[in-house]
């Protein structure tokens, strides 16, 4: 397609009939492929005698297309865009990124980050030139865009990945720092310069966010630097211009400069700044960095928050930077002691101030409430409020400096309660009430443990705080449900007080001001928490369960969700006759969360946060009932839409969550439904495609359809999950990309299928032996090793003979079983055994073992028999042993779900459980085993220590099998009682 061709196309894209507009999209995805396509799309981007809409439909075309097909994700895909397209890209990019205006500069930035993403050093090593050339040229801002977008590639490298950083500053901060010196010296300064001012504070802030370039460890160089930092912290920011609109102001671009360059000190501070760091090197810095700069900026920050102290403007992200900056200031007692000074003024004046409830919030309150919650309980929202640092400023004083701070601090608490109740209601000082109930939240945990407080905070509640649930001031009745939420868990010496704060929590669930609805609900999780006689509770649950989902309908927030949880997770099963309601209602939630998600692409906007809540609160109640398998049933339809939609790339957000749901609903079922089956090959294909992250996640369902629904399992064939499982396994197991970390669950999936259809795979065996065994020779780790080793157990186990004839047919049966007993005999330092630390590996081993061990003579050699045997009873011993100690230790919970739990790598007492056959079956059978073992003329030939053991494990098991039989009739008894 020629250029007049494709501005025609492009203006039809714009087209408000939606046939012609169709028509158009499918034109350009038909060309786009096309040599010289990129190349013509960026010439009518660059265009200004172009029609302006055309232009940005042609910027956002090239941005989607260079983002796809650039740099494929997969490298041995075929290469969709000519190389001397890319380079005439590469060419002219540069050029004319700057020259065009910001609404498509913005769309070639963010081109122009792939390229270099991709790209540099290797294919574009002329680009650092480029930027050098044009830092002494008159291209000065189009070469600090630049080189900001590739100093950020390596932002949050490691040190490995950072290497190209020290080029990229031998060759620029010189010419930077010229351009920096020239600028800050500039009477009456444009906005232009405050524009390439902050160019240079980012490129500086990319280079030193993870670690300071070895060049600017030079004192002389580094001092230059911060001596321009200094200045521009310093230099007043200029009155003439500033924008009177609040968000306008904020982000205007002096301000910018100011806030970069806070940032910018306050990360040298807390990173690099640190005696205690241990780097001899850093540690040189952060003794130069606190001696010659730490203090002159703490005073410049004092300066600056000096104008809050008076009326004036300060951004609240400098305010909450500067604020971080005292707080990292407090422990160090050389700062300290230039804060010390100040610190009632700081405190009094401007800190507490600042925790106020104030004129912005009682405007947002009374406009939009549901903004006022989300940005309550938003905690991005943190990293940007001046009330929130001082929180943890005040927070910070009285843990590290309480001794001279806590007392005068709560006496100007308690002046202001005091205040506060003597004035008649028109002028009682309701702000300063909320800053001051704020402040004794904030220090909840201090209070707690410090005398004389911690005795008078039941008094201190019921003077100050519990009041204000009746409170005609909205925002005092939502802090006073806030603090006493934080409170709820102290001794309180009359019960009634508890009582009473409990109900006036509930009764804030009903208020009819949003904010206080929410932080009621917020509270009420603590006072559940805490509630020692849920009877307080219990009659009053539906209408709390109504009213908590009435809120739900009304915002977004997870903290809803975790007061429901925490409700469900103190009931446990008296949440039965709610369970499927509850299910009903978090499924709707869920929906109408992920719905606002999609329409906002903030990757971490409440919706997402809360549907990620929802679907925890299901599993949650799903625990609760799981010795009720019949409301599985009933739970079943509600839930299935949201885990077959979610178990595609739909649901890469909450992946793990919804695993986790089909965990619960695969285990705990009566049995597998077809439906639920349909979900198999969506986790395959996921994990086929891009969830390889999550195969821990995805062994644990799949392990229950092999265990819990062997039948059909076996004897499906449309689809023929055998087939399917192999083609995985085989898959992953065979993909040299992959770390051993990464297919642990492999060879875990294997042992389900052996363990689990004994006697009905053999076609299986020799594959999933071949596959075991070239991996095999490939590990390194000893983790894997065992694993796949057990693979090797499990088989034998599985078919002795069958697996000892493919062994021979491939040769390997030597070395198989010298492996098998070198990571059996390995130890560590301390004597502890290396591999198969775990109460389930040692009983695979076993089980692997004595099954050679039951085999004839002339398919065993009699002089492998007795390496065999006495690998087994050391394993028996020490299973014995490893069993009683758990039993010692702590008492297993019996519904844990460790059916399906993944296995921690230290988690030495893991449950037999995890295997799929019955525990109590599989001990007659050893047992059986071990007797015959034990009858064996072979112990006649050992040594006193073996045949010592072997007495021992003789004796286990004659009292196993009398435990079992104790256990059988027991159970039978208690079966034969009801009728």
């Amino acid at each position: 397609m020629d250029l007049p061709g494709l501005v025609v196309v492009l203006q039809a894209a714009l087209n408000p009939n939606p046939a012609e507009r169709k028509a158009a999209e499918q034109s350009l995805n038909q060309f786009q492929y096309t040599p010289q396509h990129l190349v013509r799309l960026l010439q009518i981007i660059v265009d200004n005698n172009c029609d302006m809409a055309v232009r940005q439909v042609a910027s956002i075309h090239f941005k989607n297309f260079i983002a796809k097909n650039w740099a494929p994700l997969d490298p041995n895909e075929q290469q969709k865009i000519l190389q001397s397209d890319k380079d005439m890209v590469r060419d002219h990019i540069l050029v004319f990124v700057t020259q065009v205006p910001p609404l498509l500069r913005v769309q070639l930035g963010e081109c122009l980050k792939t390229i270099i993403h991709a790209d540099y050093p290797e294919q574009w090593p002329r680009l650092l030139d480029w930027v050098k050339h044009n830092l002494q040229d008159q291209q000065v801002y189009g070469a600090l865009f630049v080189l900001r977008i590739l100093a950020r590639k390596y932002e949050f490298k490691s040190e490995e990945e950072r290497t190209p950083v020290h080029r990229i500053v031998e060759e620029t901060f010189p010419h930077l720092l010229n351009i920096f010196n020239r600028l800050v010296q500039i009477d009456k300064p444009a906005l232009e310069v405050a524009d390439l001012i902050k160019l240079i504070c980012k490129i500086f802030w990319s280079s030193i966010y993870l670690e300071i370039p070895k060049q600017l460890l030079d004192p002389n160089l580094f001092n230059a630097w911060m001596m321009l930092f200094l200045n521009v912290l310093e230099r007043p920011v200029p009155l003439e211009g500033q924008p009177v609109d609040p968000e306008l102001r904020k982000s205007w671009g002096w301000w910018k400069v100011k806030k970069w360059t806070v940032h910018i000190l306050n990360r040298l501070y807390t990173r690099f700044g640190d005696l205690k760091l241990r780097n001899p090197e850093n540690r040189a810095f952060a003794q130069m960095f606190q001696k010659n700069y730490a203090g002159k900026i703490l005073e410049c920050h004092l300066n600056l928050l000096g104008v809050i102290r008076v009326g004036g403007y300060l951004p609240d992200r400098v305010t909450n930077l500067i604020l971080q900056y005292l707080s990292s200031s407090i422990s160090k007692n050389s700062m300290y002691t230039l804060l010390q000074p100040q610190i009632d003024v700081l405190l009094f004046e401007i800190v507490f101030p600042l925790m106020c409830f104030n004129d912005n919030d009682q405007k947002l309150w009374e406009e939009d409430p549901h903004e006022y919650v989300r940005k309550g309980y938003d905690i991005i929202e943190d990293l940007y409020s001046p009330r929130t640092a001082s929180m943890d400023f005040v927070s910070e004083l009285v843990r590290k400096r309480g001794k001279e701070n806590l007392q005068k601090f709560i006496q100007f608490i308690v002046e202001i309660f005091k205040r506060y109740d003597e004035a008649p209601v028109e002028y009682k000082p309701y702000r300063q009430k909320d800053g001051a109930l704020l402040a004794v939240g904030a220090l909840c945990d201090k209070l707690k443990q410090t005398e004389p407080y911690k005795s008078e905070l039941e008094h201190m509640l019921m003077q100050h705080v519990f009041p204000e649930f009746r409170s005609p001031v909205g925002h005092l009745r939502a802090k006073a449900a806030w603090v006493a939420g934080q409170y709820a868990h102290i001794n309180f010496s009359d019960q009634n007080n508890f009582r009473q704060a409990l109900h006036s929590v509930v009764s804030g669930l009903r208020d009819p001001e949003l904010p206080v609805r929410v932080d009621s609900v917020f509270a009420l999780r603590s006072f559940v928490e805490a509630c020692r006689d849920l009877n307080e509770i219990r009659p009053i649950l539906p209408q709390l369960l109504d009213e908590i989902f009435k809120l739900m309908n009304e915002v977004e927030n997870e903290d809803l969700v975790f007061t429901l949880e925490t409700i469900v997770d103190k009931f446990g099963e008296e949440m039965a006759p709610f369970a499927l309601g509850l299910c009903q209602n978090l499924a709707a939630a869920f929906w109408k969360c992920m719905n606002t998600s999609e329409a906002d692409d903030e990757a971490d906007d409440p919706g997402a946060l809360a549907a990620v809540g929802c679907l925890r609160a299901i599993s949650t109640i799903l625990e609760s009932v799981s010795r009720l398998p019949q409301l599985f049933v009933q739970i079943e339809p509600t839930l299935l839409p949201i885990m077959r939609r979610m178990l595609t790339t739909d649901g890469q957000e909450v992946f793990e969550e919804v695993l986790e749901i089909v965990s619960y609903m695969t285990f705990f079922s009566p049995t597998i439904s077809l439906e639920m089956w349909s979900l198999w090959p969506l986790m395959i294909e996921a994990l086929a495609d891009w969830a390889i992250d999550f195969f821990p996640n995805i062994l644990v369902p799949l392990d229950n359809y092999i265990s819990r629904g062997t039948a059909h399992f076996l004897t499906c064939k449309e689809p023929d999950y055998q087939q399917s499982l192999w083609n995985m396994i085989s898959s992953v197991m065979a993909d040299k990309n992959l770390e051993d970390n990464d297919i642990e669950p492999a060879p875990k999936l294997i042992e389900v299928v052996f363990q689990n259809c004994r006697g009905q795979v053999d076609h299986w065996v020799e594959p999933y032996l071949r596959i075991t065994l070239d991996r095999l020779r490939r590990t390194e780790k000893s983790r894997l090793k065992c694993l796949l080793v057990q693979v090797i157990a499990n088989s034998v186990y599985y078919n002795a003979v069958l697996t000892l004839s493919i062994l021979n047919k491939l040769c390997v049966t030597m070395e198989v079983f010298n492996l098998w007993f070198h990571l059996l005999q390995q130890v560590k330092k301390s004597g502890l055994r290396a591999n198969f630390k775990r109460e389930h590996d040692k009983k695979v081993c076993c089980l692997g073992l004595t099954s050679l061990l039951a085999l004839p003579d002339e398919q065993f050699p009699g002089e492998a028999l007795e390496r065999v045997f006495k690998a087994t009873l050391d394993l028996l011993v020490a299973y014995k042993d490893q069993v009683a100690e758990a039993a010692n230790e702590e008492e297993v919970e019996d519904d844990d779900m460790d059916g399906f739990q993944t296995d921690d790598e230290d988690d030495a007492n893991a449950s037999d459980k995890e295997m799929g056959v019955d525990a109590e079956d599989e001990d007659e059978a050893d047992n059986i085993r071990l007797q015959k073992l034990a009858a064996q003329n072979l112990t006649q030939t050992l040594d006193f220590h073996f045949q010592a053991l072997a007495n021992s494990v003789a004796q286990h098991a004659d009292q196993r099998r009398a435990e079992i039989e104790k256990e059988k009739m027991e159970k039978a008894s208690a079966i034969a009682a009801p009728s």
